[in-house]
């Protein structure tokens, strides 16, 4: 796949299920493209004609995202969603919010400490090299009082924090689009023909 010859990926869903095993040990499609084109990251981000909505960790169990929430990890996610929002979609000065991992962003450190020092910091680190990165804002009256709105991307800290909102909120149907691949992939978002 990385002679060259492939421009475009479109996947259909899959069940994680039926395709683990030893063969493939991946969570998902994002996982393994990221491997299968040698991309040092990707980010998973959902798209629809009133939203985008990128995410730091994708198929992670609660109880482990907040091990994987690092600055490295939101700096790499940023940097990803700034360079394909400029190149992909056409966004020459990208304006990206990113939520806080705990509720009411950790109410300055009351309620968890990874906005104060973690979160914070990578925005901090992401201004200096002229990210347009805003937050950490509080989930769950983010995307309740039309905030999405304001910017060309949302990074949410993990999965359902934001493919809850873009489910809910995304006008028209959703594609989800990974950025930072050498190519252009696509599927389509999953969810509203199993309810």
């Amino acid at each position: 796949m990385q002679e060259g010859s492939i421009e475009g990926l479109v996947t259909a869903p899959i069940h994680k299920s039926n395709v683990q095993g030893e063969a493939f040990s991946h969570t998902g499609h994002t996982p393994y493209l990221k491997e299968a084109f040698a991309a040092k990251d990707v980010v998973m981000m959902m798209c629809a004609q009133n939203m985008r909505v990128a995410l730091v960790t994708e198929h992670v169990p609660i109880k482990d995202v907040a091990s994987h929430i690092t600055v490295e990890a939101i700096l790499s996610k940023l940097h990803l969603v700034q360079d394909s929002l400029k190149k992909d979609f056409g966004v020459s000065k990208p304006r990206i919010a990113v939520l806080g991992l705990n509720p009411h962003a950790g109410d300055e450190g009351l309620v968890g400490n990874e906005e104060e020092s973690i979160i914070k910091p990578a925005i901090k680190e992401a201004r200096n090299k002229n990210i347009l990165a805003f937050g950490p804002y509080s989930a769950d009256a983010f995307f309740a009082r039309g905030q999405h709105e304001k910017f060309d991307a949302v990074l949410a800290m993990y999965h359902d924090q934001g493919l809850i909102p873009f489910k809910s909120l995304a006008i028209g149907e959703g594609i989800n689009f990974t950025a930072g691949l050498n190519i252009v992939r696509t599927s389509p978002t999953m969810g509203w023909h199993w309810i």
